[in-house]
């Protein structure tokens, strides 16, 4: 997220933001010259827009408050994610919705810009799903606001989200970061939460981003990793300025880089602050997107942070507590040009499917976003112009991502959440509140390891222009599809429900162990059929900017049927396998009820 500005009331320098501009010239016309030219996009065969905003007539009516002064502090450009979980265990996805407050001392909401919703405290918000299902098939959905019923008081300064059953007891937790101190929710398992973050000893008044739950020493415990992006505070805080003097956000680069967390869970509900002893406080980035995947496919869960303007991280764990950034070594660093991108949003998923997970990144509109081909061992290469992803993000800003199956013809494609961070001149003119509007994307995957930016036949809510920074995904109506949860920046929220995918074959899958049971988060499960690559998916929460996920796997099979084997790789790291596992729906597959398998057979 860089903020090249021509003149700065603090360290952004004239010299600096020409030398940027002309760089950014530069890649264009280079892109321009290189990139092989796509074919047109291909229509959809659909009546229907793809994807469908519905949100406020579900009764989702969220509107985000970024606390915007004129003061151009630069958190208020940075979030919110957003998230979807199952909390109250039945059987459907609910929504977690990040809410901003008021910034800098003495500022009161009255001082605000773009006023915030009436009637509504300034907090994060839950809402219940309320789904059902008529014996026929008829699939009612609607939302249900239960925050206040639920307990959470979620009112500082929020950012991310991320989600899991930290405690083992069944019932899914939230662990909020936020510009200021950091909460976690404990789920009782009854309706309500309760606040622990003190208790289990993983408080952090800094400014946290991206964070993600997972099992790095393969105890049966989620442990956590948490980003923290910049210090900045506002003392330190200044405005910078466009070349024709209006006045805009500053650098990230005017603040310091900082270390990140990593967190052992115990056991007893308490945490051990590992980040020393891991090695993972050893380098300091201004980290934004975070997720875990085994990127080296041996058995041990990494951790990937997407830096801002500084090399990524590529925490390999070495299977002895510790881990070591190959972010260098492995070629995700920096991009094939060896500079250091706005790294924003993250995701990391076999889209090419030959068995091991590659990364993809979002960034600043004068950069492309970076598509990372993994070669099976963690080391990477830059692939971005070749599949035809870089054209299409030149002069979009993107934060939010994530590979999914939107048409379940087994193919992974992308979407990504966009919104600059630069204030455009134009809508500065027209008096715009908060003038960085842009319109999201949506990649389809056409095979050979090429992709096609369809966003203008997937439906009128691409058309819209809005600042987009979280995206969560998961099948909300249970119909066997993948639906979006959008949260814009100080903006109205968006659930898009999918109109197409279900006309496809597929799979559902939940895959847990314990009892209660519990979704064994890192699990890597490959679906088998004949004469077919396997379809391999991560179990995982995480991914994108800031923002949590559906735990279940969704699979497309395009028009073929029949699956001959599911094969899970545990997190402890036993194989086990089952056939016969029906299609077109979910079925829940727990540890020890399969057959079980040696690992590389």
């Amino acid at each position: 997220m860089r903020f090249d500005l021509a003149n700065s009331d603090t360290t952004a320098g004239r010299g600096a933001g020409m030398a940027s501009r002309c760089e950014a010239v530069w890649l264009l016309l280079l892109i321009l010259v290189v990139a092989p030219c796509a074919a047109p996009a291909e229509a959809p065969a659909a009546a229907r827009d793809i994807f469908e905003d519905r949100a406020e007539e579900l009764g989702v009516d969220f509107v985000h408050f970024a606390g915007v002064s004129g003061e151009f502090y630069i958190v208020e450009i940075s979030g919110p994610g957003c998230g979807m979980l199952d909390y109250d265990n039945d059987g459907d996805l609910d929504l977690y919705l990040i809410q901003g407050t008021m910034l800098g001392p003495g500022k009161s909401v009255g001082d605000a810009i773009s006023p915030p919703q009436a009637g509504h405290p300034l907090r994060d918000r839950l809402y219940r799903n309320d789904l059902k299902i008529a014996q026929d098939g008829t699939r009612v959905l609607t939302f249900t606001d239960v925050t206040e019923a639920s307990g959470i008081r979620a009112d500082g300064y929020g950012v991310g989200v991320a989600v899991a059953d930290y405690d083992n007891d069944g019932w899914v937790d939230i662990f909020l970061t936020n510009f200021g101190p950091n909460q976690l929710w404990r789920n009782r398992g009854d309706g309500t939460f309760e606040e622990v973050i003190a208790a289990a000893g993983i408080d952090d008044p800094r400014w946290n981003s991206g964070a993600t739950f997972l099992d790095f020493d393969r105890d049966g415990l989620l442990d956590l990793f948490v980003g923290c992006y910049l210090d900045f505070t506002f003392e330190k805080h200044g405005i910078c300025r466009l070349p024709s003097g209006i006045p805009g956000y500053c650098a990230p680069e005017a603040y310091g880089a900082v270390t990140n967390r990593l967190y052992r869970n115990r056991g007893d509900g308490t945490f051990e602050d590992r980040s020393l002893k891991a090695g993972v406080r050893h380098e300091a980035g201004k980290a934004l997107g975070v997720m875990a995947a085994d990127f080296n496919l041996d058995g041990w869960m990494d951790v990937y942070v997407a830096n801002d303007m500084l090399p990524n991280h590529m925490w390999i764990n070495q299977g002895d507590g510790t881990f070591a950034n190959d972010g260098l070594f492995g070629g995700t660093a920096v991009n094939a040009d060896g500079r250091s991108e706005s790294s924003m949003g993250v995701d990391a998923a076999d889209y090419d499917r030959d068995g091991d997970e590659d990364l993809f990144m979002t960034h600043l509109g004068y950069q492309t976003n970076t598509l990372y081909i993994n070669d099976g061992t963690g080391v990477f290469d830059d692939r971005t112009t070749a599949s035809g992803l870089g054209p299409p993000s030149v002069g979009r800003t993107s934060w939010g991502v994530r590979f999914f199956d939107y048409d379940n013809d087994g193919l992974l494609d992308l979407m990504t959440a966009s919104g600059d961070v630069f204030v455009i001149e134009a809508l500065a003119r027209q008096n715009d509140p908060f003038p960085m509007r842009q319109p999201n994307q949506l990649f389809r995957n056409v095979g050979s390891n090429r992709f096609r930016d369809v966003s203008d036949t997937a439906g009128s809510v691409f058309e819209l222009s809005e600042v987009t920074r979280g995206l969560a995904f998961g099948d909300v109506d249970n119909d066997g599809d993948t639906d979006v949860l959008l949260e814009n920046c100080n903006g109205r929220a968006r659930l898009l429900i999918n109109n197409l995918g279900s006309a496809n074959h597929w799979i559902g899958l939940r895959l847990v162990a314990g009892a209660p049971p519990r979704d064994q988060i890192g699990a890597w499960v490959g679906i088998h059929r004949k004469g077919s690559p396997v379809l391999w998916r991560r179990v995982r929460t995480d991914g994108g900017y800031a923002s949590a996920n559906d735990p279940r796997l969704l699979v497309g099979l395009a028009d073929g049927a029949a699956v001959d084997r599911v094969e899970a790789h545990w997190p402890d790291g036993t194989v086990e396998a089952w056939t016969g596992v029906a299609v077109d729906r979910y079925t829940t597959l727990a540890r020890g009820t399969g057959s079980r398998v040696k690992r590389g057979e």
